[in-house]
């Protein structure tokens, strides 16, 4: 059991972040995304913005006045909702225990990958590459034994970085920082605190818990004095059970040809077994989803009388399904589904004709691409594709 399993992950400046993909100029700059009007709002600034005082929920016109070079972004709520659903996407690769904050923030509780990586601070470096290799977009993360440390941690690894907090050191880590980083710790509060001498989460935590409870009321004042303490005993709470996972891809340029959807989907088939196997689970019903140059869409599905998980399994489904549909046009979208989800240690027959091996080459080369990465292992025709005159 790993003694720090909460990650706590934050992208540094999402909306700058978003817009900055959009437009690469706009890299390295002092940036701020908000209302450009005279009573507009920052929403996002860059760090660079930051360097000169500017900061979210600051009036539009206060920003410009400090930073005279600041370039100011109109927001495009669009977009950043479509990458949120990305990185949410990447988070549930690793676990699905998955706690949004909002559309740029999440605690993942990462405990049941312990026989896939060595540490949960892997677990943290794998996380952060994929949003940065998939997406682009930078992002910090705290790991530590609880939510509240772990976003302690992560909000002292920005930016664009990651702090571990080892479970003997939490306290040593908490108490020299300001009472103000603990949650519930507004003006008012913060003015009540200081009456007491009190400036650092140290001080706080050395005071009488009569003294606190007096100052504070006994509801808020044992509340400070846990989190003081390091005490926080809330588990991440899952934004819902998953029913099903699947792995899809718009295509820059679209598929023609059925060797060229083959390979797609054998690629397809690898990347979804490796999310079944990440989360622990098997599925009983298998969707195959192709969407065409015209926007059309089709889909079909089996069910079968055992789960599978297997990328070899997946893929022999997967054609199978192809072979039901006529495939005449290009493709511009192509998914590749789970649902009927179990444990995937629950017990199954064995189809007839299979060959038990490939459930030990399954497990073997799963292991590898856990510990080495999702290109460390891979089937030789991803690698090499179909030649134009096979």
């Amino acid at each position: 059991m790993w003694a720090e399993p909460i990650l706590h992950v934050d992208l540094d400046a999402f909306f700058v972040e978003a817009e900055r993909l959009q437009d690469p100029g706009l890299v390295g700059k002092p940036v701020a995304v908000g209302g450009t009007s005279n009573r507009g709002v920052i929403a996002s600034a860059s760090y660079e913005a930051r360097a000169h005082g500017v900061r979210s929920a600051q009036p539009t016109a206060t920003a410009l006045r400090l930073c005279r070079d600041l370039i100011v972004v109109p927001p495009s709520h669009g977009r950043y909702g479509e990458l949120s659903a990305r990185v949410f996407e990447v988070f549930r690769e690793f676990t699905p225990s998955v706690e949004g904050l909002s559309v740029d923030e999440a605690f993942l509780d990462v405990s049941g990958l312990r026989r896939h990586f060595s540490t949960s601070t892997e677990v943290a470096l794998a996380v952060r590459g994929q949003i940065r290799s998939r997406l682009g977009l930078p992002a910090s993360v705290g790991i530590a034994s609880s939510k509240f440390i772990a976003k302690l941690a992560s909000e002292a690894a920005k930016p664009d970085g990651y702090r571990h907090i080892p479970k003997d050191t939490e306290l040593e880590f908490l108490h020299a920082l300001s009472v103000e980083a603990l949650w519930g710790v507004g003006p008012a509060t913060l003015a009540g605190l200081q009456r007491l001498g009190v400036e650092t989460i140290g001080d706080l935590a050395e005071l009488p818990e009569a003294a606190v409870v007096g100052s504070m009321g006994p509801t808020q004042g044992r509340h400070l004095l846990d989190l003081a303490r390091g005490i926080d005993h809330r588990a991440v709470t899952p934004d819902i059970d998953a029913k099903s996972i699947s792995v899809e891809e718009t295509y820059d340029s679209d598929l023609e040809g059925i060797e060229v959807i083959e390979t797609a989907l054998l690629a397809h088939a690898q990347r979804l077994a490796d999310r079944l196997h990440r989360s622990g689970l098997a599925a009983r019903t298998v969707t195959l989803k192709l969407r065409f140059g015209d926007f059309t869409t089709v889909t079909r599905s089996v069910t079968s009388g055992t789960v599978v998980d297997g990328p070899r399994d997946l893929y022999l489904i997967a054609i199978g399904l192809l072979e039901q549909v006529e495939v005449d046009r290009p493709v511009r979208l192509l998914g590749l589904g789970g649902s009927g989800l179990e444990p995937a240690g629950e017990p199954r027959q064995m189809p007839i004709g299979a060959e038990g091996n490939w459930a030990r080459v399954d497990e073997a080369v799963a292991g590898v691409r856990d510990r080495f990465g999702e290109h460390s292992v891979e089937p030789a025709r991803l690698i090499r594709g179909p030649a134009p005159d096979d």
